[in-house]
């Protein structure tokens, strides 16, 4: 088969590229500054010019672009998208029922979503993991004295200053403040439901003040609304932040915690914050290193197993996460992984795991033989080819 493959900054990107090469696949690869506008002549031109005399079988990117979606179907092309964000707002782009578009989507919740509203062109595909290129990855003595910690997170701590909530909070009114960190607040407490959109929909007073604070314009070609993007973008975004602070500055009260994130975290004072680590370079060896490699999800993403969670499960790491349903029908906690509901549960978890070494490492074991069974990037890219068939 012939693909032709968004060049487009992302994660996955050269495991994708391998799993395609694996199963006999030629790829040319593709990149147009213009790949995430909705419109663009530029992009359709030099589009139009890198398919003239090729016959691929498929377009594939990584996320949703409407805007390949509109080549494609103006130039009778099959188009692969496998979305790993969330939220992803070009997922209500009104090009999402054009009939050349297979979406993939790791958040079965939002593929539910989709799927019951009528929409035929989504699928549901968990992430995946490259365990062969991983497990290749051994630390040196030196480098796993480095690493070696109880416990490491990786990712945004959502603390930039001031982040999208915190700029626009002095003009909100004192009930509209208080009205906002009670329903983050609430959502703390629970997992497996983010109401939080819900809420506002139902109390316009609230909505109409966040909305003029942060007044984000109808968008013409999609049916995403203010709504929605005020509760993903703006008060997800919040929650993570504020939840992250919490659990990491719980366990630092008690454990060796080291943090790889970009910004500085004075608030965090017992926490090691050792920077910024490199995704493909180094990453890896510290999910090796760490007792407990903790995953604490971008709130928005509602049931999806986020990509840094197989990073880990496939380099042979041990997973901590918060409650995510989308594990249950492939892992089972307490034998591959193990997840946590509260502070008071990531406390008692943390404090058994650390104790019982050899537990981590028959999980490890158990963890690492069902990704390389059933849930390598080879794995995701036969069954998007299957559904393409």
């Amino acid at each position: 088969m012939d693909i032709l493959f968004l060049d487009s900054p992302s994660f996955a990107k050269e495991d994708m590229i391998d799993a395609f090469s694996q199963l006999g696949c030629h790829i040319d690869l593709f990149f147009h500054p213009d790949y995430r506008c909705r419109h663009s002549s530029d992009f359709e031109n030099a589009f139009r010019n890198q398919i003239v005399n090729k016959n691929y079988d498929f377009v594939f990117s990584f996320n949703y672009c409407p805007i390949i979606s509109i080549c494609c179907e103006k130039n009778n092309l099959k188009y692969i998208s496998y979305v790993y964000d969330s939220p992803h707002s070009t997922l209500y782009s009104y090009t999402v029922i054009n009939k050349c578009n297979y979406i993939f989507i790791f958040d079965q919740q939002t593929y539910l979503e989709l799927a019951q509203n009528g929409f035929q062109t989504v699928h549901f595909l968990p992430l995946a993991a490259n365990p062969t290129r991983l497990t290749k990855i051994v630390p040196s003595d030196s480098l796993r004295e480095t690493l070696s910690c109880d416990i490491s997170f990786v990712g945004s701590m959502y603390n930039e200053s001031p982040n999208l909530y915190d700029s626009v909070k002095e003009k909100l009114s004192s009930y509209t403040q208080g009205f906002v960190e009670s329903i983050l607040l609430s959502q703390h407490h629970v997992y497996g439901y983010y109401f939080i959109q819900e809420i506002l929909e139902k109390n316009d007073s609230v909505f109409n003040e966040l909305h003029q604070a942060y007044p984000y314009p109808d968008n013409k070609d999609g049916v995403e609304s203010p709504h929605y993007i005020i509760a993903q973008y703006m008060l997800g975004r919040k929650l993570t932040e504020m939840e992250r602070h919490i659990y990491l500055h719980e366990l630092s009260k008690h454990h060796d915690v080291h943090l790889y994130t970009h910004n500085p975290t004075p608030e965090l004072p017992l926490v090691k914050n050792c920077g910024t680590i490199d995704f493909r370079r180094d990453q890896h060896y510290l999910f090796k290193c760490s007792d407990i490699n903790l995953n604490i999800s971008l709130r928005s993403i509602r049931s999806g197993i986020p990509l840094r969670c197989y990073d880990i499960m496939g380099s042979g790491g041990f997973l901590l996460t918060n409650y995510q349903s989308d594990f249950f029908p492939d892992f089972i906690p307490g034998e591959d992984y193990d997840y946590f509901d509260s502070e008071e549960t990531l406390l008692q978890k943390v404090d058994y795991y650390l104790t019982h070494d050899t537990k981590r490492r028959d999980m490890i074991n158990c963890c690492l033989q069902k990704i390389e069974e059933n849930h390598t990037f080879v794995h995701r890219a036969q069954t998007m080819i299957s559904v393409l068939s």
